[in-house]
């Protein structure tokens, strides 16, 4: 048996993933339990600790905190943890995240009749992408540099971290960008904080002019 936990902060789909992933494999010989479900990251990390599953089954945008910083905190307490992320985005951005993070597979929900097959490939040791973003992986491998490559004081910064530098520079409140990020204002502030922090400024001011210097 293959437990897994789904994680979407949608409760419908939660709830549909999860009857198709019992049911279905139920025929295939090969049975998924559903052991939890979640509706966000943090919710994410407290279930895979408390369940240790198989393989965690999430989405990428969601509030309070997403499915890529999630991954990124599941995987540092336990590199061997396996998660699958199924949403509807396709952005390079999030596809470049999640590879780095060794995410085991990425498929989007138009895909879902091949969800089945890609937890059975996962469990076997595969890594699976959906069509649309196994096209996307090579070009994205070879093209894409790190941004962060580029930019030397900023080195030491995730992605999402980078991300929200950007959105600093752009003049953008903490509301503003936990409603573009989907995530709350205080996960933004405590986020702010972990920046200023790691490169040693006092506020967003002179996080901005230090952005900006970097161009």
């Amino acid at each position: 048996m293959i437990r897994i936990v789904i994680v979407d902060d949608d409760p419908i789909v939660c709830q549909s993933l999860s009857l198709i992933a019992e049911s279905q494999s139920k025929k295939e010989g090969l049975p998924i339990r559903v052991v939890a479900q979640g509706r966000d990251g943090k919710e994410a990390i407290g279930l895979y600790e408390a369940h240790r599953p198989d393989l965690l089954l999430m989405d990428i945008r969601m509030k309070d905190m997403d499915g890529l910083e999630a991954c990124r905190l599941i995987r540092e307490k336990d590199p061997e943890a396996k998660v699958l992320f199924l949403t509807t985005f396709l952005d390079d951005d999030y596809i470049i995240q999640a590879l780095r993070l060794g995410a085991r597979g990425y498929l989007v929900k138009s895909d879902v009749r091949g969800l089945l097959p890609a937890i059975y490939a996962i469990q076997e040791g595969s890594r699976v992408f959906g069509d649309a973003i196994a096209e996307k992986i090579p070009d994205l491998i070879n093209h894409v540099p790190n941004r962060l490559e580029q930019r030397p004081f900023f080195h030491d910064l995730t992605e999402k971290e980078w991300e929200l530098v950007e959105m600093v520079a752009q003049g953008k409140n903490n509301k503003e960008m936990a409603q573009a990020l989907f995530l709350s204002e205080g996960t933004i502030r405590n986020y702010l904080s972990i920046i200023l922090e790691k490169l040693d400024l006092r506020d967003r001011t002179q996080l901005a002019v230090a952005y900006y210097k970097e161009q």
